[in-house]
């Protein structure tokens, strides 16, 4: 079971408990109530009713139960780029949610995954993220490498620590990029005036480094090949918008008008690379740009 802590900050004071949820953990409110009434929700260590008006300072420690029955094996396709005993390597879709949560207990990576293998997952992830050793967001398609047995996910999991994974995305951001290449060095932490948005900022943040090389500018548009050093939360989101180039479709660090027609950021996990913990082998794999990425770049040619 996964728990969360959060402390309330002053301009969220006076929210209802459950709304505060809501936002919180980007549920909506009818799941912030069923934990609420589980008794999966206390306020600086008391349960507390949904209608409590939250105060600055409170402290809260959510529980995320795994679904009742736990997660269910579902016979999802699944674009399998490379397998082997020990692990695999997927492209996930955009709209696909890595693994189970309060308002996504199906249809995850997660359930294709445990169908697909039988079962034969690591357990270092818990009981709603087996075999998970990196997530990407809902709305970025892409690599992913999920391990079969645990040693394969420390090992791994070692190497994302480590930074010696090698990742690069392709990104369409908003604005005409000057410099052919760039670097974004910038820690990142929780945003204090949303606790579901992340920020550049010094309080309770990382270190946060991310390498771009321009492929294409267009009129009010570039195509970016985006390497990370380091691996934080919605860091390439955060780190474009930082310097005011936020990706593309971007609902959240984007500009309010958001581009509709690509159901999300146009993000894609487009290289993944690491040593493979049993055969010692340097593993690179790359995947094609899927058809909402490509059919964006040419509608803005012809901008």
């Amino acid at each position: 079971m996964e728990t969360i802590d959060a402390v309330v900050q002053s301009q969220e004071a006076g929210a209802r408990l459950d709304r505060y949820l809501s936002a919180l953990l980007g549920v909506s409110r009818a799941v912030a109530q069923q934990l609420i009434a589980g008794q999966h929700v206390t306020v600086n260590g008391k349960a507390a009713p949904k209608s409590y008006q939250v105060a600055a300072g409170d402290t809260l420690q959510i529980e995320l139960p795994p679904p009742d029955d736990g997660v269910q094996p579902q016979d999802i396709p699944l674009d399998i780029v490379y397998e082997d005993e020990y692990l695999l390597v997927v492209n996930k879709p955009k709209g696909m949610v890595v693994h189970p949560a309060p308002g996504n207990p199906n249809g995850t990576l997660v359930n294709a995954l445990l169908h697909h293998c039988g079962g034969q997952l690591s357990g270092m992830g818990g009981e709603t993220r087996p075999g998970i050793v990196h997530r990407i967001d809902k709305a970025t398609s892409g690599l992913l490498v999920a391990a079969k047995d645990d040693d394969t996910h420390q090992h791994l999991a070692q190497q994302f620590a480590q930074h010696s994974i090698t990742r690069v995305y392709h990104a369409v951001v908003y604005g005409t990029i000057k410099q052919p290449d760039g670097e974004v060095d910038a820690p990142i932490g929780r945003d204090k005036r949303d606790r579901k948005k992340m920020a550049v900022t010094q309080q309770n943040a990382k270190q946060a480094v991310t390498h771009y090389q321009v492929l294409q500018q267009y009129n009010g548009f570039a195509h970016l090949a985006l390497q990370l050093q380091t691996g934080r939360t919605h860091q390439i989101r955060v780190h474009m918008a930082s310097i005011g180039h936020p990706v593309a479709g971007d609902a959240v660090y984007g500009p309010k008008k958001v581009i509709t027609q690509l159901h999300g950021q146009c993000l894609h996990a487009k290289t993944l690379g690491f040593v493979h913990p049993a055969t010692g082998e340097h593993c690179l794999f790359n995947s094609k740009l899927p058809p909402y990425f490509t059919a964006f770049l040419e509608k803005i040619e012809k901008l």
